[in-house]
């Protein structure tokens, strides 16, 4: 049986830090691990305590980019992966929860941006698993680079390709152990954008759980939503709101924690674990109305052009 730690020490954040900054890297000058935007990214990868949030369901990643990790009876299966600069704090922060790398066997992606696909690479080659996508983000992902159809193309810059990539459809489900994992399609910010959902038990009571994909409307300064051509955009999006409205969601990590609140969630944990903070069944519905406004306002900021 592995070893389990609820949480890490302050000493831990220090070696995260040094980690984020280069020191102690396992491979030397390692190409899939070479900083991507560095600058940029620095702004996401504030060190954050490795966490279990509920039951089975941990966060292993930064103050706004998360990766999560699900412990099954057969093995570990992370979300995410973060930027390329970031992996060994990742794999740092799992060793402090008592886990071993080499236990992961899938890692599920969200998206085909560096921010979250980055790292996946470097996480395959040092655990072994498999990484797991849609059919369109994982074309994407064994490439290393998105496509036109992205409306952050000519913006997103390129990442270390994945060899290995298991392609999965909507509602597909992923079953490792004693968890089952569903594929969710949630396209809009790209077009194979996937959330995936599970549940968590503790103490008898089960919650819904959801890693919800970016929704938010970004795009390159030339890109126009309102082009008859992207139309297909506009429409995914709005499949997506929908979606997210409908899932049964007890608690939900956003890729980016401050997009759904999960930063301040977190802290609140951190100083009170008891009522779980984490736990807001209208979250999905309220971040999705929250994007929805924002792809509203520019769709009319557009038509006024």
């Amino acid at each position: 049986m592995m070893k389990l730690r609820v949480m890490a020490s302050a000493a831990s954040v220090a070696g995260a830090i040094m980690l984020l900054a280069g020191v102690g890297s396992a491979h030397g000058d390692d190409p899939l691990t070479r900083p991507i935007a560095p600058e940029s990214a620095k702004r996401w990868l504030g060190p954050q305590v490795p966490t279990r949030i509920y039951g089975n369901s941990y966060l292993v990643g930064f103050a706004d980019l998360n990766v999560a990790l699900i412990r099954t009876s057969a093995g570990l299966v992370l979300i995410d992966a973060g930027v390329p600069q970031g992996v060994a704090a990742v794999e740092a922060n799992i060793r402090r929860l008592g886990f071993r790398v080499k236990d992961v066997k899938y890692i599920l992606s969200t998206e085909p941006h560096f921010d979250h696909a980055g790292g996946l690479a470097a996480l395959a080659r040092d655990s072994g698993a498999t990484v797991v996508a849609s059919v369109a983000a994982a074309a994407a992902l064994r490439r290393g680079t998105i496509g036109p159809d992205d409306p952050q193309f000519g913006l997103v810059v390129d990442f270390p390709g994945v060899t290995r990539v298991r392609a999965v459809a909507d509602g597909e489900k992923l079953t490792l152990g004693n968890t089952v994992i569903t594929a969710i399609a949630t396209p809009g910010h790209t077009a194979g954008s996937m959330s995936w959902t599970w549940r968590s038990c503790e103490r008898r009571k089960c919650l819904n759980m959801v890693f919800g994909s970016s929704l938010n409307p970004a795009s390159a300064d030339d890109y126009r939503y309102t082009d008859p051509a992207h139309a297909f955009v506009i429409a995914g999006f709005r499949r997506s709101f929908a979606v997210m409205r409908k899932l049964p969601c007890d608690i939900l990590f956003s890729a980016h924690p401050s997009q759904s609140g999960g930063d301040e969630k977190f802290t609140a944990l951190r100083k009170r674990p008891v009522p779980n903070p984490f736990i807001d069944r209208g979250a999905c519905r309220t971040v999705a109305t929250k994007f929805e406004t924002l792809l509203n306002a520019r769709i009319a900021k557009e038509g006024v052009r």
